[in-house]
């Protein structure tokens, strides 16, 4: 279910369900600043999560503070089921992250920079060394590329590179700090569908981004930050739920089919240059067209408007961020 923290306070699911859980989680930093404040985050097991804010909303700060990389000023967090900090030694191994962009060696090839990541893990066998860093590379579709250089790889191959020493062990939970950031078109692709398909092999994923549009193509839930407080979360059906789809009719006669519109019972009816459009609620589209057609109204173009997820914030917080970049 949808819950908005300004309205109401979300109440999380209970901790057994999900792989990531925050309680009042608080981050101040000197002089006062609040940079996350109350943080009470549910992310359920299996999901793909979108950590969704503007740059500067507080993402980053939460995420290092959820591996331990900054000392909250107050609340709780869990990461599969083990209250933290306490229970990091026992968990992080089970936990994959990339944060802020991924740092390799540019002269050294890809499957050399991952024996180096692999070394530096104390719970890692060196006697499975290669076998896991060939299953790591095979995983993010870098296996024909593992003895290339670094330098020579694209911005995607960098970025699932980081991906792939995020995996050299089994992980339950996968956090990715702004994943596609930088990314052309093309690799931008790549690591959505990357993220895809971990998320089909069990790993739950949390997804910090900035991007609405990215988010909504790989996501199942969403988290919104703004100014360092939640706005709301759930999953993103629940928050398409509360908009209202539309049909917009181009014709030039605008009047005639206003008046079909309104015959039929929608409500919303609206026209503009050329247009003629109304709420959808549940009429079919096609019996909509029909009686236009029947009514002698000229139907140039028929289509159905569905609310993104742009439009969805934009009602929640009155204002809107960043779609693509």
């Amino acid at each position: 279910m949808l819950t908005v923290q300004e309205a109401t306070p979300p109440a999380a699911a209970p901790a057994e369900d999900c792989s990531l859980v925050t309680r009042g989680l608080t981050k101040r930093f000197r002089g006062g600043q609040v940079a996350v404040d109350g943080l009470d985050l549910a992310v359920p097991r299996g999901s793909v999560f979108g950590f969704l804010g503007p740059n500067g909303s507080g993402k980053t700060t939460t995420i290092r503070m959820l591996l331990g990389l900054a000392a909250p000023t107050a609340g709780t967090w869990e990461l599969l089921g083990t209250p933290m900090p306490a229970g990091m030694p026992a968990v992080l191994s089970r936990v994959g992250a990339l944060v802020e962009g991924p740092a390799f060696y540019p002269y050294l090839s890809g499957e050399a920079n991952l024996r180096r990541y692999d070394a530096a893990d104390p719970a890692a066998d060196p006697r499975t060394a290669s076998a896991r860093i060939g299953l790591a590379l095979d995983r993010v579709g870098l296996a024909a590329a593992a003895r290339k250089r670094y330098r020579a790889y694209s911005l995607g191959m960098r970025q699932r590179l980081a991906i792939a020493a995020a995996l050299l062990g089994p992980r339950e939970l996968l956090i990715l700090d702004e994943p596609t950031n930088g990314l052309d078109p093309q690799g931008t692709r790549e690591v959505r569908g990357l993220v895809r398909e971990i998320a089909t092999e069990g790993t739950t994923v949390f997804v910090s981004s900035h991007l609405l549009a990215e988010v909504e193509q790989m996501c199942s839930h969403v988290a919104v930050m703004r100014g360092g407080r939640l706005v709301a979360q759930g999953p993103i059906a629940d928050l398409r739920a509360g908009e209202v789809a539309r049909i917009r009719v181009e014709t030039p006669d605008t009047a005639e089919a206003a008046a079909v519109l309104a015959g039929l019972g929608l409500a919303g009816v609206r026209t503009g240059d050329g247009e003629a459009g109304a709420e959808l609620g549940s009429a079919a589209p096609e019996r909509i067209c029909a009686a236009l057609v029947t009514a002698g109204v000229a139907v140039r173009g028929l289509a159905v408007q569905r609310p993104s997820l742009e439009d969805v914030f934009v009602g929640l917080t009155g204002e809107g961020f960043d779609v693509n970049g």
